[in-house]
């Protein structure tokens, strides 16, 4: 693979990494409590396994990228990063997809279960999640375009 097709694509890896690893950050230093009748609860990322999901998931990704960051580019090496990416991609989207459907009862509650919207009482934790949300929203779109160029240059790759 030439020079010109692997910029883009490492360059796109540091973006990818550099939100990745944010977003398992911001997560993990979120943190808030609130007193409600003379009882402190503590809002951190451990009291939900999506969060705990959402952590693990964008340290496997920033792992992920950085080790490919330094890996030969051979063409049957290739194909197997381009199946790698494809994974890559569908955890990250389907943690990204689970924090925003927590994120949402988190902020609006859900009167048919009866759950109270947290957000009001812990707004620097929510906050937190949002942008690490947002970061985790980059590198899935990041990942996105790696796939798309990927499998753009692996379908026009000249045949041995």
């Amino acid at each position: 693979m030439t020079l010109a097709k692997r910029v883009p694509i490492f360059l796109l890896r540091l973006l990818a990494l550099g939100a990745s690893v944010t977003a398992a950050v911001v997560m993990v230093s979120a943190r808030d409590s609130a007193q409600v009748l003379n009882v402190t609860f503590e809002a951190n990322y451990t009291n939900s396994p999506t969060f705990k999901y959402f952590v693990i998931i964008n340290a496997v990704a920033g792992g992920y990228t950085l080790i490919v960051l330094f890996c030969p580019s051979k063409v049957s090496l290739f194909r197997f990063l381009l199946v790698s990416d494809l994974i890559v991609t569908l955890l990250l989207d389907s943690s990204v997809s689970a924090n925003i459907a927590i994120g949402q009862v988190g902020k609006h509650g859900n009167s048919h279960a009866g759950w109270l919207p947290i957000c009001n009482q812990v707004p620097k934790f929510c906050n937190h999640v949002a942008g690490a949300l947002i970061a985790n929203f980059v590198a899935s779109l990041a990942y996105l375009v790696i796939l798309l160029y990927s499998l753009h240059i692996v379908l026009n790759l000249p045949k041995p």
